[in-house]
């Protein structure tokens, strides 16, 4: 499996908001049915595999069990953008000096977000979940943090781990 170079656009070396929300939408719709095939649902721990990486993108594949979540966290000043291919995702998310929000992610909705986006994304229902996950620039680390509520007002961009380009799913 292939993930289209003209999808991934491996000259572009930063995505808009917009574009990784119709990145991670168009592969989760084309790939939907053969990422399901290579999924692995895990009791453990959450699964996840790199899908892609170029200069300007990164896309990941997630599995969900009932009851699996992220910690709270951002993305280092990263935009990004999610997919649910299978199952419900709930999100409960916050930007600096604004409240907390919620919202439940169902399959074939997408969500995408600005640098400053600090969210948790856990599988409440009772079905296990698969998403598309695309962040933009890419290699940036994540920042875990106690609560959505301690969430500094006042965060710095993070720099990217660089290192070899693939395009190639496995």
């Amino acid at each position: 499996m292939k993930v289209s170079e003209t999808l991934l656009h491996p000259t572009r070396v930063v995505w808009s908001v917009r574009q990784l929300r119709s990145l991670t939408r168009q592969v989760g719709s084309t790939f939907g049915h053969e990422f399901a095939e290579i999924a692995r649902y895990d009791p453990r721990s959450r699964w996840w595999t790199r899908l892609a990486l170029t200069e300007g993108v990164e896309l990941w594949l997630l599995s969900w069990l009932p009851g699996q979540a992220t910690p709270p966290h951002d993305h280092g000043g990263a935009a990004g953008s999610f997919t649910v291919v299978r199952g419900a995702l709930t999100e409960r998310y916050r930007y600096p000096d604004s409240g907390e929000h919620r919202g439940l992610r169902r399959a074939g909705e997408t969500v995408a977000f600005g640098a400053g986006r600090a969210h948790v994304v856990a599988n409440t229902s009772v079905e296990p979940a698969l998403s598309v996950h695309a962040y933009s620039p890419p290699l940036v680390p994540t920042r875990e943090y106690p609560s959505l509520a301690e969430i500094p007002a006042r965060r710095v961009a993070l720099p990217a781990r660089r290192g070899s380009v693939v395009v190639e799913v496995p």
